[in-house]
């Protein structure tokens, strides 16, 4: 087994393959504990984004791509055309363009890094990481540290949420003028409320499956916010000109039924809709309907580009050392594989140090002179010590070339 990974993004699936994919914040912690258990894998992280989802792994590439099917109930067939595979270093490096943000639709956005460390910490609490994964990853954190702070990659960021304000701009000329409803009291609505919460709109809701959680979020609004359950959407939607849902759930909170009845009691007035989630929140035909005007997060990539040009000649900078920084990791990787093996060669010294020293101590107790002893036992360690290397040497010939340069330099020997 090899570190490997397996995964698809924004930029090899479209949204519908994407969220197919997806493992939910409530299911993951028992994926990553199932592959990491699984024949595929002995360790495995799982990071599941709206843009990505990604398994990194200590395993058979094969074999995760399999359990990932499995696990989807999906045709093996029907996935593998949107998957990577990456090898040990490619992972590696994966990785660390990731974490900093090198790899994401909003080049150098700083949320990736929060969601690899809560995949991380999940993937810790399921003991589903041992030594491979953990050293990758705390190395990983500390690349992206250092190229945060070294370069300008995350300077004139337009992220996710700030674009969704300038989207919903594109319709509505004065936020200011508008009741916005949110679906969901994660980090990603957190995020978006914040930047619509400094517009003043009119109004504004949190929708949630418990509402400790939404009120805990409206409290931390700038402005007034009221709090409400997901059961209260069908009876209060058409009283929103924005809605923005970001959730976990498996299936679509909002049908295109329930907005087709929002809008007539709204006269027609037009409503924006942005769905973040993956899989998506709202249903996708809702964008048929006249006066709805519904975005996804591939809907996104246009808006997020702005300011691409200034972040591209940042983003130089920080790949030259996200390559330098993987080869001091694979580096060090390997200096690491030989632990075992000097390990092994120490403790074979000392088992022959240990039988002559026993020898020695048995002849001087019968009296033998110590002159006499210690020649005995340089001789019987020297032998002890050398008979391997010379027989292997005497077995290979003169024709292996390679092993004769190798003891060669081990012994510092000349060999003319």
């Amino acid at each position: 087994m090899q570190l490997t990974a397996v995964g698809l993004n924004h930029q090899t699936a479209p949204l519908s393959i994407r969220e197919k994919l997806a493992f939910t914040a409530a299911d993951l912690p028992e994926a990553v504990h199932r592959l990491a258990h699984s024949r595929a894998a002995k360790e495995a992280v799982i990071l599941s984004t709206c843009n990505r989802t990604e398994l990194y792994c200590v395993g058979e590439t094969e074999e995760i791509i399999a359990w990932l099917a499995q696990y989807h109930d999906l045709p093996l067939e029907e996935i593998r055309p949107y998957l990577y595979t990456l090898d040990s270093n490619e992972t590696v490096r994966h990785a660390f363009r990731v974490a900093c943000g090198l790899d994401s639709m909003v080049l150098g956005e700083p949320q990736i890094l929060g969601q690899i460390k809560d995949a991380v910490r999940i993937a810790q609490e399921q003991e589903s990481m041992d030594s491979h994964l953990n050293a990758m990853f705390q190395k990983t954190f500390a690349v992206a540290k250092e190229v945060r702070t070294d370069t300008a990659v995350g300077e004139n960021s337009v992220s996710m949420a700030s674009a969704s304000v300038k989207m919903a701009e594109q319709i509505f000329p004065d936020i200011a003028d508008l009741n916005v409803l949110f679906i969901g009291a994660g980090e990603m609505i957190e995020l978006v409320a914040t930047y619509f919460a400094a517009k003043q709109p009119k109004l504004i809701t949190v929708a949630n499956r418990t509402l400790p959680r939404a009120q805990e979020l409206c409290d931390k609004l700038s402005v007034h916010a009221e709090p409400c359950l997901l059961g209260a959407l069908p009876d209060i939607l058409h009283e929103y000109d924005v809605i923005v849902s970001s959730t976990a759930s498996q299936l679509p909170l909002v049908g295109k039924g329930m907005v087709e009845r929002a809008l007539k009691k709204r006269q027609h007035m037009p409503v924006f809709l942005l769905d973040l989630a993956v899989p998506r929140d709202i249903e996708a035909e809702v964008a048929e309907l006249n006066d709805a005007y519904l975005y996804t997060v591939d809907d996104m990539m246009e808006i997020v580009q702005s300011g691409k040009e200034a972040r591209q000649k940042a983003a130089s900078a920080a790949e030259a050392m996200v390559e330098e920084k993987v080869a001091e990791f694979v580096k060090w990787q390997k200096s690491r594989q030989s632990v075992p093996l000097i390990r092994a060669l120490r403790d074979e010294g000392e088992r022959a140090r240990r039988q002559v020293l026993e020898n020695a101590m048995k002849q001087l107790s019968k009296g033998t002179p110590a002159e006499e002893v210690l020649e005995r036992l340089s001789i019987q360690l020297t032998n002890k010590l050398l008979h391997s290397p010379t027989s292997t040497l005497n077995k290979a010939g003169a024709d292996d070339s390679n092993l004769i340069e190798t003891v060669a330099q081990i012994y510092h020997l000349d060999q003319h």
